[in-house]
C-alpha cells in the first residue's frame, strides 16, 4: 500500500527545528500533511519545552487534536564513564528523552482515539539496544522511550492508534554536534555501512510509520541503523 494520509492530517513534530524534526516536517508536508514543528530552539512554529507539563497543555490547547506526532526532541546527555555522570545530568537526560515522550503522548494520545485514527513515532536510538559505553543516561533513557512505545501501542491497538519507535544509529545531525568525536567514530565503525545516517533517510521511515500504510504493527521498533542491530 502506497503511504497516504487522511485529508487534511496534521502532524506534530517536536524537536522540529532541526536535524531529524526538521527532515521529517519536509517529509511529511511534501506529502500533504498539515505540519506543526515545536522545538525550544528558533524557527519552530511553536516554542514548546518538553519537560514542562503546563507548556505542552499550552500548546495542545492552541493546536488543538493532531493525527501524527512525532516526537524527535532530545539529547545525547553526558559522555562520561557512569560512575563520573552528575546525577542533575543525568536527570535532565531523562527529562527530556523519556519525560518529553511521555507527556506529549499523554496530551495527544486521547485526541487521536477520540477520532478513531492516529500515529504516534517516538525517536529511540539504537543504543537502547545495545548500550553505548560513556553514554549511560542516553542508552538507558531511549531504553525507556522503547519500554513506554511498547506499552502504549498494546494499550491503543483497538483503537485506530499506532505507536512506534525508530531506533537510528549515530545520524549526522545538530544533537550530535557536541557528542565526543571517538563516541561517534566508535559507532561509524560499528556499522557495516560504514557511515552515519541522514536525517533525511529517518525521516522517510519516520513518515511511512504516520501513513496508511502501516495498519498491522504497534509496538514495534523499526531499526535505522546501516545494518548495526543484532535483533
Amino acid at each position: 500500500m502506497a503511504a497516504t494520509y487522511p485529508e487534511g492530517a496534521t502532524a506534530l513534530i517536536t524537536g522540529g527545528a532541526g536535524g531529524i524534526g526538521a527532515a521529517c516536517a519536509t517529509v511529511l508536508a511534501g506529502a500533504g500533511v498539515r505540519v506543526v514543528t515545536a522545538d525550544v530552539a528558533a524557527g519552530a512554529d511553536v516554542r514548546l519545552d518538553v519537560t514542562d507539563p503546563d507548556d505542552v497543555e499550552r500548546v495542545r490547547a492552541e493546536i488543538g487534536p493532531v493525527d501524527i506526532l512525532v516526537n524527535s526532541a532530545g539529547v545525547v546527555g553526558p559522555s562520561a564513564l557512569l560512575v563520573d555522570v552528575d546525577l542533575e545530568q543525568w536527570r535532565r537526560t531523562f527529562r527530556i528523552n523519556v519525560d518529553g515522550t511521555f507527556l506529549l503522548c499523554r496530551a495527544f494520545a486521547p485526541g487521536m482515539v477520540a477520532g478513531g485514527w492516529g500515529r504516534i513515532v517516538n525517536l529511540a536510538s539504537i543504543a537502547a539496544k545495545g548500550g553505548n559505553p560513556i553514554q549511560s543516561a542516553y542508552s538507558a533513557s531511549k531504553a525507556a522511550v522503547i519500554a513506554l512505545t511498547k506499552s502504549l501501542g498494546r494499550e491503543l491497538a483497538t483503537t485506530g492508534v499506532l505507536a512506534n519507535a525508530v531506533a537510528p544509529a549515530a545520524v549526522a545531525s545538530p544533537m550530535n554536534a557536541d557528542t565526543d568525536p571517538a563516541i561517534l567514530a566508535r559507532s561509524q565503525s560499528l556499522t557495516p555501512m560504514g557511515r552515519m545516517g541522514m536525517p533525511e533517510e529517518i525521516a522517510e521511515l519516520v513518515a511511512w510509520l504516520s501513513s496508511n500504510a502501516v495498519s498491522f504493527s504497534t509496538g514495534a521498533v523499526y531499526d535505522a541503523s546501516g545494518g548495526r542491530a543484532d535483533y
